[in-house]
């Protein structure tokens, strides 16, 4: 079997405009959300991912009818009639396990293998399952499987407060279950997302019935039925942080079109009191090149929304390793994830790792390596690196990277990287280290139809 990976010619400045696609995060809990009609929706400014295309492959091995052309993906609920996610679906993509809310609101009933995911350390759905259980659904786990049954769902007060906080996931996951309850449903302790935020207003577009969107309590009437409708998807506010980083340590001046400011709040405040100099360049645009005078080191610590997002960390964490000065990162949503830093360490960085926090001291520069993404926002920050760096340096795995990124080839070379997609030499399946090896050929075949010519 063949891989493929990236080789970057970095040290040379980003120039121009770059759009940013619509929201990865949001765009796979909306596309199991259409489930829940009982007729088509439309979905538009669908980014075309790895991930969006395992959504589409769920979907339809669910019995729902899908088509997809530049950007605009339709969902033809009708056929929704299967009640399991097999693992290996499950194992390719964590965002799968967004079906079991759908399944039980429109089947009752659900088989869903206990996800998968990015290496980033403990993520379990343990807030999902309590709060599936609180409106009723009976549940027993067996061989690596969830099973999962209601003799109907009757809403009721319950709070999805993990150990590490609000759960995004767990707070979509039950609302798209509640709306189809019977009665009141009350969750406390919700997420605050952006994410969360659009998928109440993608439902509430469908006939639910929804108050308290963008605090942490919200109240849901239940529905007998939705109706399908007509969405645009958000802009990605994690690509835009990844952009506006790259921008800035490759001395580049770039301006992002498409962005959501609200949602990127607290990543921008943050690259202005690094020393990046924003500024307005049109409806929805931002023009992001370096400040004058000397970069200041941060302290930052990741938080749920409106805090700094884990998302956007690793890519800070290549921004701080070339900034002068001591910086310090604490991780509080996913302490294990750092698996980006021994790779920026290969091509020069000073990051010592210490439990869940990381003390990076500012170098004067990045030299180009052979790298190994781990998952896709550790990806994100090697592309990073090896774009600033002096030398060639070659990305492998990028596989996590292109679950994230849209047309990202094509977009670097608009502004001026050289960067190149390239296949790797044939790999002994034997010496694996991920199974997400085994099946890159058989995603490259679900992505490769939508792909822009020339990556």
């Amino acid at each position: 079997m063949a891989l493929w990976m990236y080789e970057i010619e970095g040290a040379r400045p980003l120039s121009g405009r770059v759009r940013i696609s619509g929201s990865k995060n949001a765009s796979l809990p909306l596309l199991a959300a259409a489930l829940l009609a009982d007729t088509p929706t439309t979905l538009y400014n669908i980014p075309v991912l790895r991930d969006t295309m395992q959504m589409k492959r769920l979907i339809e091995h669910l019995g729902a009818k899908v088509t997809f052309s530049q950007g605009v993906m339709t969902i033809d609920p009708s056929g929704f009639k299967v009640d399991n996610v097999p693992y290996d679906i499950m194992c390719e993509m964590r965002a799968s396990f967004y079906a079991m809310g759908p399944m039980l609101a429109r089947l009752g009933k659900a088989r869903v293998s206990q996800p998968g995911g990015c290496a980033i350390g403990d993520r379990p759905v343990d807030i999902h399952l309590r709060g599936f259980k609180v409106l009723g659904v009976r549940m027993t786990r067996s061989a690596g499987y969830i099973h999962a049954r209601h003799k109907g769902l009757v809403g009721t007060r319950l709070s999805l407060m993990g150990p590490k906080g609000t759960s995004v996931g767990a707070t979509i996951n039950v609302l798209m279950a509640a709306v189809l309850a019977s009665g009141t449903t009350v969750i406390d302790d919700a997420a605050r997302e952006p994410e969360v935020i659009e998928m109440i207003s993608f439902l509430k577009a469908m006939g639910a019935r929804i108050e308290g969107s963008g605090t942490n309590t919200l109240t849901v009437e239940g529905v007998e039925s939705l109706r399908g409708v007509e969405y645009r998807v958000s802009p990605d506010r994690i690509e835009a942080g990844t952009w506006a980083v790259a921008a800035l340590v490759t001395h580049g001046d770039v301006v992002l079109e498409n962005v959501d400011p609200v949602a990127c709040e607290s990543t921008l405040e943050l690259l202005e009191r690094w020393g990046a100099e924003l500024s307005d360049a049109g409806p929805n645009a931002i023009r992001v090149r370096r400040g004058k005078g000397t970069k200041k080191p941060l302290s930052i610590v990741t938080e749920p929304f409106p805090g700094f997002p884990t998302d956007v960390q690793s890519v800070f964490t290549t921004l701080l390793a070339l900034t002068p000065g001591e910086s310090d990162l604490r991780e509080t949503i996913y302490p294990e994830r750092f698996k980006h830093v021994p790779e920026l360490n290969r091509m020069g960085a000073r990051i010592k790792l210490e439990g869940s926090r990381i003390t990076i001291k500012g170098v004067a520069a990045l030299e180009g390596a052979a790298v190994m993404a781990s998952d896709l926002r550790a990806g994100a920050a090697l592309v990073i690196a090896a774009l600033a760096a002096h030398g060639t340096s070659q990305v492998r795995r990028i596989y996590h990277v292109e679950r994230g990124y849209e047309d990202l080839v094509n977009k670097l070379r608009g502004i001026g990287a050289v960067i190149r997609r390239v296949e790797e030499a044939d790999v002994d399946p034997g010496l694996m280290v991920s199974s997400n090896d085994m099946y890159d050929a058989q995603v490259e075949e679900l992505i490769a139809p939508h792909r822009e010519v020339g990556t």
